[in-house]
């Protein structure tokens, strides 16, 4: 596993799948400005190995993340804090913007900010007792990492306020219902599920995995008719690549595909 950074986040690489991890388990992975930088450059280093096909986001230890460093928290209303404000949004866009599909194992705990964390990630995978959900507003705040604009994306308006407003931690059985989590499984298999889903996607073409997640992050960003112009412009550009011509090939041929990412 290669440590990066300060150490705070991890990445083990499994041949066309890559493991990142929040690495503070003594602090059930509560997040920091130095973790969080951590795992910015985790996923860029991801982002740039074109052997990866496809990423997930756990947490070493018994939970996937705490939140937000409550310490850290309490600092950064002071005066005088030089806490960068910036770098939470900036690690939720590197998430969002990887260019392989990323899958979540939310494991027993990922309240407020790290509900949050989850959000730009393309699938999640939750366990049965999990604590998930937004409490700002139980801390006079609101979740403003992401959380108002990402989350009716996701559920519906009518579902995000009352996850929003009330406070309330969501039954991973009701988020499953509601389209924010995609399995809800044991709590000691999380890690092993999310691993085994983007072992699933690993099998596909990874450049057709690739232009689809652009896709499909932009159908809700443009007008209808812009958006199949993109979509058709994504798909022209893999018409003439040897994974294309392996695809149908081993179709003709009823045998398993070998895609090379060319």
């Amino acid at each position: 596993m290669d440590s990066i950074g300060t150490g705070l986040a991890a990445i083990d690489w499994n041949e066309t799948r890559a493991d990142v991890y929040l690495s503070r388990p003594d602090k059930r992975n509560a997040m920091t400005v130095d973790l969080m930088r951590d795992l910015i450059e985790a996923f860029e280093r991801v982002d740039a190995n074109d052997d990866v096909r496809a990423v997930t986001l756990l947490g070493e230890g018994p939970v996937l993340c705490a939140g937000m460093d409550l310490e850290m928290m309490r600092n950064r209303v002071e005066p005088d804090s030089e806490i960068d404000r910036d770098v939470f949004p900036e690690l939720l866009e590197t998430i969002e913007e990887t260019r392989q599909p990323v899958v979540a194992g939310i494991k027993r705990a990922a309240p407020a900010g790290a509900f949050e964390l989850t959000l730009p990630c393309d699938f999640r995978i939750i366990g049965r007792e999990a604590t998930y959900g937004l409490l700002e507003v139980k801390l006079g705040t609101f979740p403003h990492g992401g959380g108002t604009q990402r989350l009716p994306r996701l559920v519906g308006l009518s579902n995000a306020k009352e996850i929003v407003m009330t406070g309330e931690f969501v039954d991973p059985e009701d988020a499953a219902e509601m389209g924010l989590v995609h399995e809800v499984v044991d709590a000691d298999v999380v890690d092993e599920r999310a691993k085994a889903f983007a072992d699933d996607l690993c099998d596909n073409a990874p450049l057709g995995l690739r232009n689809a997640k652009q896709a499909l992050n932009a159908a809700l960003e443009m007008p209808l008719e812009k958006g199949l112009t993109y979509e058709r412009q994504l798909g022209y550009e893999l018409d003439d690549t040897d994974d294309y011509r392996e695809g149908f090939e081993a179709r003709l041929e009823d045998r398993e595909p070998t895609f090379r990412g060319e």
